[in-house]
């Protein structure tokens, strides 16, 4: 497995080593030691989580606040979603910064989002199965979430603003301004 850091530090990058043959593929979708010795952190996952979308679904951007803060390593086993995670840290150099990555089940490249982050996807395929494993349980008294559309993000989605589908949830979430 190799890890890229991205331009947000402590989002990675997840690439697997890949071995395929006439029979098909194979890779290891994580192992915990290669990851805390590649990316020096110790994270123990207590939650896995799967969604189905169609194509144009929008979710996110989500995150929890406070103790319920959420680190997450997602992935997607079908179909391709552009994948965006956005630094919410008081104290980084990159606050209201966001790195967004293509995620599908050809390259199978995964993304380690830190606590600290709101979390979004768009689903770009005609269907996608997307997966995340969590460093924290949910707490419904602890979600909050910035609007996909905010303008200081400036996040390209790739699709036409009338092919985003998205939950009364997701439709009224704060700015990044007011949140802050």
């Amino acid at each position: 497995m190799e890890i890229e850091q991205t331009p947000l530090e402590g989002c990675f990058i997840l690439k697997p080593r890949i071995f395929e043959d006439e029979r098909g593929s194979f890779f290891e979708s994580f192992n915990q030691k290669t990851f805390e010795k590649l990316t020096g952190l110790n994270i123990s996952f207590v939650q896995d989580n799967q969604s189905t979308s169609t194509r144009g679904v929008l979710r996110g951007l989500h995150f929890q606040k406070g103790e319920y803060a959420q680190a997450k390593l997602v992935r997607v086993t079908k179909g391709s979603v552009l994948d965006v995670a956005v630094d919410l840290r008081q104290d980084s150099p990159t606050l209201g910064k966001h790195f967004a990555i293509e995620l599908n089940d050809q390259n199978n490249y995964q993304l380690f989002v830190p606590r600290g982050f709101a979390h979004g996807f768009i689903v770009l395929s005609d269907e996608a199965i997307f997966n995340y494993k969590c460093d924290n349980y949910y707490h419904k008294e602890s979600e909050s979430g910035i609007r996909y559309d905010d303008s200081d993000l400036a996040i390209d989605w790739k699709l036409k603003i009338s092919e985003i589908l998205l939950s009364e949830k997701d439709n009224i979430l704060l700015s990044f301004n007011d949140l802050n």
